[in-house]
This record gives structure tokens, sequence and C-alpha cells, in this order.
């Protein structure tokens, strides 16, 4: 009871400051600096490089799955390029950085940092695209990208520097530009659950879709201050880029046609969803999967420090060769200090190891999401620690998914719209009823969900009859 009333007390800190724990808890658990004098181009950290580094493990090895292809494609556009695509100027217009000279000489023509990669990849890709053969093309780059966000800066969330996962495809036919979506939303299904993140993956408004596409599935995830963050986006473009960049492949009956397109984008928001959603008081809280150490050895040195550091030693050892990453935590500080260390960091495990554990050749194991404590038997340490991992992937996404459902409300009338939560509601389907919505309570109609769901209704505005449930919420 004691431990629910106090994950009940580090939930509710979390969301009436969050702001100020979010902050804090970066700052101190190492993940990134933001002093660089540019601002919104923070400085990532080794520890906070390494959250990042795991997770794109995670993702090359979705793609090697899945048999996407990495590049890495420059980073200027030309002008000329970009204007190309006269709606994707409109989406990203007023968030580009030019570069329009070289020393004091003009540039011939001017050049812009991506804020996205459509309009660098696709003029090359109707020079690598000849045949139905060379289909379907699947490519993935992780890569920075350079948008001008003109609101308040936030470490992960909304900056100007952006470590970016992007994938590209081309198909040959609508529908297989379809399954690539399935495809899509599988691959974020498994993703999500290594880092412990539910979602709603929600087909955005029209006026809300990503410049170009046909239509936009965004992937968002509950904030603890009641607010939806998306965390990706997948998008459809039909022909609508391969028309404007005359990306044209020939079929088996030697017509040339054009290519059917889709992205798929997830960026350095994933660390930011992670930090939110799992911290607590003491600090991060980290999937498995994620960590960059994912044990820590304390050792308590009362008594026989030789035989204690031996003991340690063979542990890290015979852990690192059944392939977890661990490190012994050898410095000369009071282990009172290296407790909050290792729980500031959301190191998963924690070994404490004295006297004690020496002579009785056991470990007593502490759990990072639980606090909770337990002594194993050295014999038996690695599966339990194996065991643990698993538990703690499920038990954390357990929680997160119940923090999501119990803050997603129905509601029939706009009156009932008073607190930040997910409101489930009817919509007509019109735009300018939805736009209407959005002005009345202030929140952003996020969409309806992807492949549907069951509802019978009237339209919360119009009162038109309805089998559309739309989610209204405000976001990061």
């Amino acid at each position: 009871m004691a431990e629910e009333t106090k994950t009940a007390e580090d939930a509710e800190r979390k969301k009436e400051e969050f702001s100020e724990w979010y902050n804090e808890v970066i700052e101190k658990s190492g993940l990134t600096d933001k002093r660089y004098p540019v601002k919104g181009m923070n400085i990532w950290r080794p520890y906070g490089w390494g959250v990042m580094s795991r997770i794109d493990d995670l993702i090359r090895e979705e793609m090697r799955r899945t048999r996407h292809q990495e590049v890495r494609f420059p980073l200027l556009i030309p002008d000329e390029e970009f204007e190309k695509e006269a709606d994707h100027i409109k989406g990203f217009g007023d968030e580009v950085f030019w570069v329009t000279k070289a020393g004091d000489k003009e540039l011939d023509i001017p050049l812009l940092l991506r804020p996205t990669s459509e309009t660098a990849m696709y003029p090359v890709f109707d020079l690598w695209l000849r045949s139905h053969a060379d289909l379907p093309l699947k490519i993935y780059q992780m890569v920075n990208v350079f948008r001008y966000e003109t609101k308040q800066t936030r470490a992960f969330m909304r900056m100007r520097e952006i470590y970016f996962f992007e994938a590209h495809t081309c198909h040959s036919t609508g529908e297989k530009a379809e399954e690539q979506i399935r495809e899509d939303l599988r691959i974020m299904e498994k993703f999500a659950e290594e880092l412990a993140l539910p979602y709603l993956e929600l087909k955005r408004t029209d006026w809300d879709k990503f410049p170009g596409a046909d239509y936009t599935v965004g992937v968002d995830a509950l904030m603890p201050t009641g607010r939806l963050l998306q965390i990706a986006g997948i998008h459809q473009y039909k022909s609508n880029f391969s028309e404007a960049f005359d990306i044209t492949f020939e079929d088996e009956d030697g017509n040339h046609k054009n290519v059917h397109q889709t992205t798929y984008g997830m960026s350095e928001r994933l660390v930011g969803a992670v930090v939110g959603v799992h911290g607590d008081d003491k600090g991060l809280v980290l999937p498995p999967a994620i960590a960059p150490e994912q044990v820590r050895i304390i050792p308590i040195v009362y008594g026989d420090e030789e035989k204690i550091m031996e003991y340690c030693e063979e542990i890290e050892r015979e852990l690192r060769e059944d392939g977890y990453r661990v490190e012994i935590d050898e410095r000369d500080e009071r282990p009172g200090s290296k407790f909050y260390d290792s729980e500031m960091k959301g190191i998963p495990i924690r070994l404490d190891i004295g006297s004690d554990e020496v002579e009785d050749e056991v470990v007593t194991v502490v759990r990072r999401d639980t606090g909770e404590k337990e002594q194993v038997s050295v014999d038996e340490l690695k599966g339990h620690i194996g065991k643990t991992f698993e538990s703690m992937k499920e038990d954390m996404y357990r929680r997160a998914e119940e923090h999501l459902q119990s803050n997603i409300v129905d509601v029939e009338s706009l009156d009932e719209i008073t607190e930040e939560k997910v409101y489930r509601l009817g919509w007509c389907g019109k735009e300018d009823c939805g736009e209407e919505i959005e002005e009345i309570t202030g929140r952003k109609l996020l969409g309806t969900r992807y492949g549907g769901e069951e509802f019978s209704g009237e339209c919360v505005h119009c009162g038109d009859k309805t089998d559309k449930a739309a989610y209204l919420c405000n976001a990061h």
C-alpha cells in the first residue's frame, strides 16, 4: 500500500510541476546540456547519446527485418528542388534555415538545411528507378534536421536541431503502398513494446496532415500532464510527390507510371516520451532494452575490501559474458550517493554487495521501477536478471497503458470538456465543424483511429448522426 501511495504522489508531482520536474531529471541524469549558445540546439551528453543509440539499435533491427536499407543523404537542399512541391513549402517555409553565402560570396542557388528529406531524396529516386524490378525501394536514414521552432523550446520535445529517423519507400501500386503503411504500424507496435510506450494511432484531420501527404497517421503517447505527444508519423503520399518530381518506372507491359510513396518518421521525442511516461521523483526509469547500463554493481565496503571487490568483478565478468551491459561503481563515494546516482540515471537493476553477500554467496537485487529488493544466489543471478527485465518491460507498459486508458473520456457535449484529458467524441467529419470544435475548446482535434472503431452517435457540435469517433486533446 505504501508503494502504491508513493507512486500516486510521484504521478501527481509530475503532472502539476511537469516542466520543472522534466528539466531537473534531464539535467541531473546527464542526458543533455542546453547551454550551447544557439537556442534549441542542445548537446547530447554521453549518457543521453547512449540511450538514443540503443533506440537506434532497435530501429535498425526492425529495418533489417523488414528489408529496408540505410542511406545518408547530404544536409543541404537546393532551393529549386524545394520549390517543386508547393504544399511542402507551405508546410515548412516559415521553419527553414537558409544558406545564401559562402564567405562574402553570394551563392548562385540558395540552399537550405533539410527540415525533412523528401525534396533532397526524390530527384535522385528518378535516377535510381527504371523498371518494376527496382521496386519496392525501401530506404531509411538517421540524421539531424533543422526547423526554426518559434515556441518555447524543450529538450527532446521541441527543438531546432532534431535527431531524426526517416524511412522512405516507393511502390508500384497504391495497394502495395497501403501494405507498407500497415507494416510500419506493426513495426511501431513491436518497437513501442520495448520502450514500454502505449499510444494512440490517429489518422489526422486533413488540415493537420503532413504537407504533401494524402493522409497522415500520428502516433501519440500520453504524458503526465494529460496532453499527448506525437512520437511518430506515418504518411501515405500516393503519387503526390512522384508526380511533382517525375519519379516513374516501366511496368511489365512497358508502360511508364508514377510510383506510390510512403514515409515513416520518428525523432528524439522518443527519449522525451520515455522520460515523461516512466520517470518518477527519483529520476529516470529506463526500459532495459534502451538502458546504456542495465546493471550497476554497488560494492558496500565494510570489511574485507579485496574480497568484496573480487566478488563484484567476478559477477561483472559473468554478466558481461552473458550479454548484459553492467558496470561496477568504484567511485570513492558513500553508498547512499551511489544509490542516488543509480536511481537518477534509471538503471534497471542495482546489485548491492557487501560482506554478508560475499559470505552467503548471494547478491541483493534492487529493481528500479518498483524499488523491490530481494536476495538471489549467484548461481541463479543470470536467469533472474533476464526474467526481471522481461517483467519490468511488461509491468512498465501495463502501468503506462492503464494511465492512458484512464485518461480517455467519452463526452457527448463540448461543455463536458474542462480538464487536461483525451476526449473521445462524435464528429461528423466536416472540416468546418472540426475547426469550430478546436476554436471553441482551444484543443486540437487529432483525428480518428486508423482502421476505425465501432461508434454510433451524434457530432458534438452540429448534432448530425455519425459513426466517427474523434479524439480531442491539448498537445505538447
